[in-house]
């Protein structure tokens, strides 16, 4: 099997947390009628669109632009294995 290496690109990520602002995350969730509130489940959870569909959001989570514009959700422990601070 080939091996393959990640091109280095630079993206802007935003670290979430709850009542803390992000661009494209919603918090508290939508119920199951799209009226925001709290989620019984995923009470600290938000949600973010993707080009995949809806993602759920968890405390924590970092909050990627890709090289489109596009936005998702990464794990704290997989952004810290995958990205390094860019200087300037």
């Amino acid at each position: 099997m080939a091996k393959y290496k990640k091109k280095p690109i630079i993206v802007e990520a935003e670290q979430w947390f709850p009542y803390q602002p992000v661009d494209g995350v919603i918090y508290p969730l939508p119920d199951d009628n799209g009226v925001i509130g709290f989620h019984e489940v995923h009470g600290s959870c938000g949600v973010i669109s993707t080009l995949e569909g809806s993602h759920i959001v968890s405390p924590g989570d970092w909050i990627i632009i890709g090289a489109m514009g596009e936005k998702y959700p990464c794990k704290p422990d997989i952004f810290e294995m995958t990205y390094e601070v860019v200087d300037g």
